[in-house]
């Protein structure tokens, strides 16, 4: 069952993650709108954000649903057909309720009402845990549905997050302004087209940065069995420091998307860096516990003394890449704030598969460095592409600011 859950939750983190890229478009929409105080024109952008992103999972989920007719030509071992098929199923049931949920999440983060969508989150991950804990295992009178009861858990906590999120923006009173213009307003052309022109490259460079670890991990899988296992530990740990960085991120997004309603450049430049120096505290501090603790978080995954000692080794590389994760990720969410998205697309092609996915394979296997030096190609992937993002945010925000 562990093998068939990743396999299907690795193809569903990618169609996740574009279609979180996509949602995206709509923070510096609202966040401008915000900072001009059209709070109706903000309700009528959510609106649009509804349906731009049920169509966009509709299209995702057709695309998954092509995998799920072929999963049989994939070459899967037979006996994890039967578990992956239902399992893949139900999930692609609650995808659309994904990219619902994100329309509603990124909105709240352009009004900076950051707190509400933390609370439905923890809540909905909280119901999934006990839900998963019930269906897996047959307890408080249900069958032992194993992996398919896991899929269930979580779409019943993916549209319970849904109805939440709904639920409070209809209920609450401080939103009444905003619901003048998502019932009132009619549904702009323009606007859907602006998100849909936002979205997509975001989704685009999002989801080309996760495919770069994905495909590395084919490479890996060259490598055998340790080297593969040692890889997805130090994925789980790169991820969680991801995550925290992207947090920071968001919150500059919002704040360098407000300062431009106001046509106040000086301060959408302070807010990045200001994010930028905060994002390289929390890349210390991460750097230095993944240092000092190397062994006892390696065996915190596995007993294999083979796994911890390769994933020991691959901790410097990754220490090496924090810099150029953490300058990427901020200066991506300041071009989100300011809307200069579709350079985006091309500085991911360039610096994830010109050179991170080559350097990859000519570190480990020219230069014959195994898996380590297919890590050490990340942070020229990383620093390069948060290289081209700075600079590409830097001389938009300085010819802006010698505009007004």
């Amino acid at each position: 069952e562990l093998g068939a859950a990743s396999f299907v939750n690795n193809i569903f983190a990618l169609a996740i993650i574009s279609g979180m890229g996509f949602a995206y478009g709509l923070t510096p929409v609202v966040g401008e709108l915000y900072g001009k105080g059209e709070l109706a024109a903000s309700g009528r952008a959510l609106r649009c954000s509804v349906f731009a992103n049920t169509c966009a999972g509709m299209l995702l989920t057709a695309a998954l649903f092509i995998v799920y007719l072929n999963l049989e030509r994939l070459k899967l071992p037979e006996e994890l057909l039967p578990l992956i098929k239902p399992y893949y199923g139900v999930l692609l049931a609650s995808f659309i309720f994904v990219m619902i949920f994100n329309a509603f999440k990124q909105f709240f983060d352009g009004i900076t009402d950051t707190q509400t969508p933390m609370w439905i989150l923890i809540g909905g991950n909280l119901l999934n845990i006990a839900g998963n804990y019930v269906l897996i295992n047959g307890k408080c009178g249900f069958p032992e549905w194993g992996l398919l009861g896991a899929g269930i858990s979580t779409l019943c906590s993916r549209i319970l997050m849904v109805i939440v999120f709904v639920g409070v923006f209809m209920k609450s009173a401080r939103f009444a302004r905003y619901k003048v213009g998502f019932f009132r307003l009619e549904l702009s052309r323009k606007m859907f087209r602006r998100l849909n022109t936002l979205g997509w490259p975001i989704s685009l460079q999002m989801g080309m940065e996760t495919s770069s670890f994905s495909l590395s991990a084919v490479m890996v899988g060259w490598l055998g069995t340790i080297a593969l296992a040692s890889h997805q530990v130090m994925c789980t740990i790169a991820t969680l420091a991801y995550l925290v960085y992207y947090g920071m991120g968001a919150a500059i997004a919002v704040r360098v998307s407000n300062f431009k309603g106001h046509h106040d450049w000086v301060n959408v430049r302070r807010s990045a860096y200001t994010g930028f120096h905060l994002i390289m505290v929390l890349a210390i501090l991460f750097s230095s516990s993944l240092f000092l603790f190397r062994y006892q978080i390696a065996d915190l995954f596995t007993d294999s003394k083979e796994v911890t000692l390769t994933v020991v080794s691959l901790v410097l590389p990754m220490l090496l890449y924090q810099f150029g994760d953490g300058l990427q990720i901020t200066f991506a969410n300041a071009l989100r704030g300011i809307s200069d998205v579709k350079p985006m697309m091309w500085i991911a092609f360039i610096a994830y598969f010109v050179i991170s996915l080559p350097a990859g394979y000519i570190f480990g296997f020219i230069l014959d460095g195994g898996i380590v030096g297919i890590w050490m190609a990340f942070p020229f992937g990383l620093t390069s592409a948060g290289g081209m993002l700075w600079y590409r945010f830097r001389g938009q925000t300085r010819r802006k600011h010698r505009d007004t």
